[in-house]
Order: C-alpha cells, then sequence, then structure tokens
C-alpha cells in the first residue's frame, strides 16, 4: 500500500485532532513548578510547567486572567486545569491554561497573603498614619448595601445613641464582580463632594471569603488609605478578617460596634457635662471660702506694715528709675552737645568772612558789585573795590597776567613749606 505524503501543515493538523479527541487530554488536571514566566502585552500569559524530569509549556488566554486572584511568579507550585493541543505553526504542544489553583492552599488565600505584603511593605498598614476619629461627629457616611442587615443595625444603634447625628448613606455592590469599584468610587466621592462628612463607615454583614472579597482587593484598599475622611471598616463577623480591615483607621468586629464607636451616647455626654459643671461650681465656691479664711486669719498691723513696705520698695524702685534717666538724658544731651559744637566748627572753618579775617580779600566790580573771580571778568583801566577784613580799597587795574594752574602751584607751594 503506497503512503500518501503529508505536508507539514497537514501532519500538525492531524496530530491537533488526535489530541483534541483525547477525552484524558481534553479535561486535564497537571500539578508542577512555574518557570519562564512571561506577561505578553496582549494580556495573556505564557509560561512552563515543571517538575523534577520534564517540562510543558502552557498559555493562559487573556480570557482566563481575571480568574486567577492571586499573583503568579517563577517557583509557585500550582495545579491547572485545561486542555492539551498542538500550536500547529510552530508544531508544539502545549497546555492551554483555563484555570489556576495553588498546590496546597487555597487561591483566595494565597492572593489574600500576597496583597497583604505587598501593601504592608508599602506602609498602607502603618499605625502611625491613622486617622483618629472626631469625639463629637456631625455627619457620617455609610458605605453598604442599601438592602442589607448591616444598614439597619447601624442606623437602630445610632438613632438610639445620638438621634443628631446626620447619614448619608452611599448605596453599593458588597459581593460580586463590580463591587470592588462601586465601594472605591463611593470612598472617593464621600471625599471629593462632601466637606461636611466626619466618619466613612465600611460595612457589610457576613460571609464566606468568596463572599467578603470585594473588601480584599487592591482598588478598595488603596482608596481607605487616600482617604482624608476617617474609616472604621465594619465586614463581616468578629472573626473575619478582610485587607479593608488592616488599611482603615479603625476596624469594628461588627457593624454594631462600628455604630457604637463612631457615635457617642448622647445622654453620656449630657451627664459628663453636668458632672463637669457640679465639679466645677464646687472648686470655686471651696476656693472662695479659702480665700475668706485666709483673709481673716490675716493680722491688721501684719497687713498693715505688708503696705508699707510694699510701698517703700516700689517708691525706692521708682525713684532708682528716675535716677537712671535723668543720667541717660544728661549722657545724649552732652553728646548732642559735642556734635553741634564739632558742626559748628567746620561750618565756621568754610565762613568766607573767617577767610578774609585770616589775610584774604574779595575782589569786586564797582560798577555792578559783583565779585570777581577771574582776570577774564576785568579789564585794563576798569575801576574796582577790595574787601579787607577792616574795610574796602577802590582802585583801578593798570595791568593784568594770566598764570595757568595757578591754584595747583599755590596748593603745591603751600604742602612743600
Amino acid at each position: 500500500m503506497r503512503i500518501r505524503t503529508l505536508t507539514v501543515s497537514e501532519l500538525n493538523k492531524y496530530v491537533k485532532k488526535l489530541l483534541n479527541c483525547d477525552p484524558i487530554l481534553n479535561n486535564i488536571s497537571v500539578k508542577g513548578e512555574i518557570s519562564n514566566l512571561k506577561f505578553h502585552g496582549n494580556g495573556h500569559v505564557y509560561f512552563s510547567l515543571k517538575d523534577q524530569q520534564s517540562k510543558i509549556n502552557c498559555v493562559l488566554f487573556k480570557s482566563y486572567c481575571q480568574s486567577v486572584k492571586f499573583e503568579l511568579h517563577d517557583g509557585l507550585h500550582i495545579i491547572v486545569k485545561g486542555y492539551v493541543s498542538i500550536f500547529e505553526r510552530d508544531g508544539q504542544y502545549q497546555l492551554y491554561v483555563e484555570n489556576i489553583e495553588p498546590e496546597g492552599i487555597g487561591s483566595l488565600y494565597l492572593a489574600f497573603e500576597q496583597l497583604k505584603e505587598k501593601l504592608e511593605k508599602e506602609g498602607l498598614f502603618d499605625p502611625s498614619l491613622k486617622k483618629p476619629l472626631p469625639p463629637f461627629p456631625k455627619k457620617i457616611a455609610l458605605i453598604t448595601s442599601p438592602t442589607g442587615a448591616a444598614v439597619q443595625d447601624i442606623l437602630s444603634v445610632i438613632q438610639r445613641r445620638n438621634h443628631c447625628v446626620d447619614i448619608t448613606i452611599f448605596p453599593v455592590l458588597v459581593q460580586g464582580e463590580n463591587a470592588a469599584a462601586q465601594i472605591s468610587e463611593a470612598i472617593r466621592r464621600a471625599n471629593r463632594c462632601f466637606d461636611d462628612i466626619d466618619i466613612i463607615i465600611l460595612a457589610r454583614g457576613g460571609g464566606s471569603i468568596e463572599e467578603l472579597w470585594a473588601f480584599n482587593e487592591e482598588i478598595v484598599a488603596r482608596s481607605i488609605f487616600d482617604s482624608r475622611i476617617p474609616i472604621i471598616s465594619a465586614i463581616g463577623h468578629e472573626t473575619d478578617y478582610t485587607i479593608a480591615d488592616f488599611v482603615s483607621d479603625l476596624r469594628a468586629p461588627t457593624p454594631s460596634v462600628a455604630a457604637e464607636l463612631a457615635v457617642p451616647r448622647l445622654i453620656n455626654i449630657k451627664s459628663k457635662i453636668e458632672m463637669s459643671y457640679r465639679r466645677i461650681n464646687e472648686l470655686i465656691v471651696q476656693k472662695v471660702k479659702d480665700k475668706r479664711n485666709e483673709l481673716k486669719q490675716l493680722d491688721e498691723l501684719k497687713l498693715l506694715s505688708y503696705m508699707k513696705d510694699k510701698i517703700a520698695q516700689n517708691t525706692q524702685w521708682l525713684d532708682s528709675l528716675q535716677k537712671d534717666l535723668i543720667s541717660s538724658l544728661k549722657m545724649k544731651l552732652q553728646t548732642y552737645k559735642g556734635n553741634l559744637n564739632e558742626n559748628a566748627a567746620k561750618l565756621e572753618a568754610l565762613s568766607p568772612i573767617s577767610t578774609i579775617s585770616r589775610g584774604y580779600s574779595v575782589l569786586f566790580d564797582l560798577e555792578k558789585n559783583d565779585s570777581i573771580d577771574s582776570i577774564l571778568n576785568v579789564e585794563i583801566g576798569q575801576r574796582v573795590k577790595i574787601l579787607l577784613k577792616d574795610g574796602f580799597l577802590f582802585c583801578t587795574v593798570d595791568k593784568k597776567e594770566k598764570e595757568d594752574n595757578l591754584l595747583e602751584r599755590i596748593q603745591t607751594f603751600k604742602t612743600t613749606g
């Protein structure tokens, strides 16, 4: 019998058909260790699953990635479910993964521990960053399901403890695919759109880890951490812990306890005010009595002596101040007087009269009676008047000689002798 020659594509298609028809390979679970993990830009995940002797290539398509709650990494031991087929182009058989579970531990628990460790390293659980609750809140935002038991419990407790507190309900889903996004948006909206909210209570009743999972999502944790308004988490029962509990400013074991922690009892506040008023009144009365007794016990002679001594001390203190003031004024006056004399001497030295008294003279035009400071302003035969320290001379100019740099030569002569 003659065997037909196949092309490579035909061979790969035939092998793929055989694999796809095998009931075992079409729905199989395989356990192993992740290696060569790669996250493709299109959202698909590629990795190898290996044991001590062998390995198989695996692909997790984007549509199945959302069902994996925990973080994949090399070295993680997992159990995968899917089917074995062949990638025709490369002739490579591989495992097409549809579901992944961690080996020996629940996937949700692993995801919880991974996110908890990540956020703790980033400081989202730091006790020093927890915001204190206001002692007397006026308005509280309640983020929860409007149809659950938690909302009724909280409303009942708050109204019973303090009917003056306003409550604004932000209705959200508390479980399911869209719950985390709604819870996160409600927290951000309360911070963004309301300036008068004092406390946020994040609440829901008890449930399984799957039902409470919305409060373990990273988007909710970061919204709680970014909130400027203090947040009380009241999720599930006392034994239930979520990531939201670790990030919140205060955790309440139940929704009812959250209401008690948020709102003080009005009757207790009134009682404390009345008690404080009575205590203050008693202290004032007692203080007045004590002072009256002190006055009664004072000897009038001692009191008179005390007052005289007090007056004498104050009088002496005033005398000392007066003496210091007069001394300071005298010193300032002497300083001002010295400065005045010094300035007067400088002005006197610059006075024209002082210059004339030292042997100098001033030349005037006899007709105009203006001073002459240059030979260019006088003519031969011109009548002039000379001012001396004790009178005037009336003269006629017979001759004039111009000398360049005369003042500089006179100054040099004075300097050298």
